[in-house]
């Protein structure tokens, strides 16, 4: 979580607050920890800030996100903000048996939302992959040319 937001804590229910626009989560930060909204609604984008953003949803009541850091230790893959006032549920890894246990409908839709983020990924993977070979093509026909126009320099000295 960024140090950045207005927030109030209730550590004893693990409950946290955000104000509109503030950010909860950065693509790249380190958390190992999952929210679920019992309140208000969040952006998620991937590239926020640069040329490359995109919206990949508002989430609303009853959603989660963070699950890549809680289950995989990995950094978040996009950034989330509060699209309006918001309070969440903040899971960690020594509360989430107590979570499955009470949000068991929510398991499919962190899966859900996992493959989904997993499949955008390999997109933007494909994307940049005929990209570079775009690239590597005219490279390749740049140097081409630049070594016929260096024969011919040499030939006709």
């Amino acid at each position: 979580m960024t140090e950045e937001h207005s927030n109030i804590k209730d550590t004893r229910k693990n409950i946290i607050s955000f104000r509109a626009d503030d950010y909860v989560l950065r693509e790249g930060e380190n958390s190992e920890v999952m929210f679920k909204i019992l309140s208000g609604n969040a952006e998620v984008y991937l590239s926020y800030g640069t040329e490359n953003e995109t919206l990949l949803g508002i989430l609303g009541k009853g959603a989660c996100f963070g699950e890549f850091g809680l289950l995989l230790h990995e950094k978040a893959p996009y950034t989330v903000k509060a699209y309006s006032d918001l309070i969440l549920y903040c899971v960690t890894e020594d509360k989430i048996d107590e979570f499955i246990r009470e949000n068991h409908v929510n398991i499919l839709q962190i899966m859900k939302s996992m493959a989904g983020t997993m499949m955008l990924m390999q997109s933007h993977i494909n994307q940049l992959s005929i990209e570079l070979d775009e690239k590597t093509k005219v490279n390749k026909r740049i140097l081409a040319n630049n070594k016929e126009m260096l024969k011919r320099y040499i030939y006709n000295r």
